[in-house]
């Protein structure tokens, strides 16, 4: 820069701060000061939670906690409690705090104010003094009343207490070290099914003393209609499915039906050559009217089903590999679990870099545990992973974004609608985790003859410490050092190549490599007309890549598809196919008699808000609908894949 060129510069730049223009700046308040660490020291109390679950009508669960005042927090003058937000199996910071309402403390029977701390909202700061030995806290979480305000826990037969959204903890403590006893109130003779165990279950049961970490992980579903089955496998550890529905019809299973239960932990308990639970309670609620949920727990899943789970068997398959999915996370995700996913409490972030092992390898033994045990059949479970792999195989925003990178996705969305899921992706580490997993199985049965499979991974991996609860961290590094220790091969460039990279496909060397190829036909799957039946709508993403509901709304656009070319979008309505209102059959025929005859393109009618317009849609190439066919002369390594063990 010239001297004349930085004089005028300055010169200018003077000017701006000369006292004509020159005012005081602002500059930012100090930040409050910090809520004390999590420190793995025993807490030096108790906690009590008790909830009143009675109140259906109105969906309000009611709650009365005491917590013991530490001689460090009467020193301090101030105690802080947390309502945990970072709930495990949710991956992002899902704490419903704006359900918390009615919070009032008391000592010794007289009201204490409390302060929400003005940076984190989940913090509460209450004033103790030396004389304070416990504090009551009363207060209600005003669960959803309708799905529009959040998931249904209360219906008029069921509630589902969670156990992180009913509760304050102290902070400064690891969770596992905090003591506590929980009790629950729930309508005149219904019955409970949870992991926690109690000496005298009733309306009101009191349960066994436990760690807060272990409350929180140990869910309460109870219902007017319930049954148990016991689904105790070969090493006799007690396992029950606990079962709550909509009406009591529903809970009429048939004896097959619950044997395939029964298999399902004979499978997992033979994959696994372990169990890290002293029991396992699987919650089932059948239902139109709870919230739907699979989540996994230690020593129990929340699950959630079409009322017709057991009493419509041949239709409900696709949802079927949900308790094969949850059962798995008891061994990974659980008990085996990513290092940087594990925390000392509920409000401290976890990262989920690993969910490709956490989620996607738990998505690939879901899938073939349900073929194993006989809750859904092979062919089954073959159409299931057909759409699976096309699914992804045909993603447009893999072109821009890695798979790795959607680990992040829960913390990014959380699992909010997105305008564009096929461009701009979303958790997919679940699916195309699940395919790089089937891919690393058949590349180790192809390099060992067939000797060594996944299983054995699985049945070391996840066997250390036989029966012990305990969490097992693991890295990067140890998830290659397993697989080569099964099959040595360069794992860690495999694993980067399918993670960290652009790949325009998804990874389907697993299918070739099992003996199968990924074809398009002009006929769907029996899983496909399952999913259309169960949804009501009509699936035409391979054609003109979208789904369209029963009323004509459309959802689930594809970018750069037929129809997103045409100048399409999700939510807008087909009022009318080729001059004719519209029906799903109508736009099935549509598709078939534009591949018929290509001078005839589809025609729309739709309405978007209040406008209304013509679209035609220049697509020819007729129903489109992903199968797998056996490559001949190839090993059939999928086949014994999903062999029962």
């Amino acid at each position: 820069m010239s001297r004349l060129r930085l004089l005028t510069t300055l010169g200018a730049f003077s000017a701006l701060v000369s006292p004509t223009f020159a005012q005081p700046q602002p500059a930012p308040l100090p930040m409050p000061p910090t809520i004390a660490e999590p420190r793995d020291t025993p807490f030096p109390g108790t906690l009590t939670v008790s909830v009143d679950a009675t109140d259906t009508a109105h969906h309000v669960l009611s709650v009365h906690e005491t917590i013991s005042v530490p001689k460090e927090a009467a020193q301090k003058g101030e105690m802080v409690v947390l309502y945990p937000m970072w709930i495990p199996g949710d991956h992002s910071p899902t704490g419903v705090i704006e359900q918390l309402a009615s919070l009032r403390v008391e000592a010794a029977g007289k009201a204490i104010a409390w302060t929400r701390d003005t940076v984190n909202v989940a913090a509460f700061h209450i004033p103790v003094s030396a004389t304070t030995a416990t504090l009551d806290l009363h207060f209600q979480i005003l669960t959803p009343v309708t799905p529009k305000e959040g998931r249904v826990v209360m219906t008029p037969s069921m509630v589902n207490v969670q156990w992180d959204q009913v509760s304050l903890y102290p902070a400064g403590y690891f969770t596992r070290g905090i003591p506590v006893e929980a009790s629950v109130k729930v309508p005149h003779g219904w019955q409970i099914g949870t992991a926690l165990r109690s000496p005298a279950p009733g309306d009101e049961t009191r349960f066994n003393a436990t760690t807060y970490n272990t409350l929180v992980d140990s869910p309460l579903y109870s219902g007017r209609y319930f049954r148990k089955f016991d689904l105790t496998g070969p090493d006799h550890v007690p396992v029950t499915l606990n079962v709550m529905a909509d009406d009591p019809d529903s809970l009429n299973a048939k004896p097959e039906q619950i044997e395939a239960h029964k298999a399902l932990v004979k499978q997992a308990t033979a994959l696994f050559r372990s169990h890290h639970y002293d029991h396992y309670d699987f919650l089932l609620a059948l239902t139109d009217e709870l919230g739907m949920i699979g989540l996994e727990h230690h020593q129990s899943s929340e699950n959630a089903a079409d009322p017709g789970y057991f009493t419509e068997w041949d239709k409900t398959f696709p949802e079927r590999d949900l308790l094969a999915h949850e059962y798995t996370h008891s061994w990974n995700g659980k008990y085996r679990r990513p290092a940087d996913l594990w925390a000392a409490n509920f409000n401290t972030p976890q990262r989920g870099s690993l969910l490709w092992v956490y989620e996607g390898q738990t998505q690939y033994w879901g899938n073939v545990l349900a073929a194993r045990s006989g809750l859904v059949t092979k062919e089954q479970g073959y159409d299931a992973l057909a759409y699976m792999a096309a699914s992804y195989d045909n993603q447009t925003g893999r072109v821009w974004r890695p798979l790795e990178d959607t680990t992040n996705d829960p913390v990014i969305a959380q699992r909010t609608p997105l305008s564009w899921r096929d461009w701009q992706r979303s958790e997919d580490y679940y699916v195309e985790g699940q395919l790089v997993w089937l891919d690393a199985d058949t590349l180790i049965r192809k390099l060992s003859d067939n000797r060594k499979s996944l299983n054995d991974f699985a049945g070391t991996f996840f066997a250390t410490n036989n029966a012990s609860v305990v969490t097992s961290p693991y890295t990067f590094d140890d998830v290659v050092a397993a697989l080569n220790n099964v099959q040595p091969y360069d794992w860690a460039k495999f694993l980067h190549d399918r993670l960290d990279t652009i790949q325009p496909h998804a990874p389907l060397d697993g299918l070739k490599n099992g003996g199968y190829a990924l074809v398009y036909t002009d006929e769907p799957t029996s899983f496909i007309k399952a999913r259309e039946e169960q949804m009501h709508m009509v699936d035409v993403t391979f054609s003109l890549g979208m789904i369209v509901k029963k009323d004509g709304t459309m959802t689930r656009m594809h970018w750069m598809s037929p129809a997103y070319k045409a100048g399409l979008t999700s939510g807008e309505t087909i009022i009318a196919v080729n001059d004719m209102a519209y029906t799903d059959d109508r736009l099935r025929h549509a598709i078939k008699d534009a591949h018929t005859n290509p001078k005839q393109d589809i025609r729309l009618v739709v309405k978007a808000a209040d406008h209304v317009m013509n679209v035609t849609i220049p697509y020819h190439d007729g129903p489109r609908y992903p199968h797998l066919r056996r490559i001949d002369g190839t090993p059939d390594y999928l086949g014994a894949i999903y062999a029962p063990l």
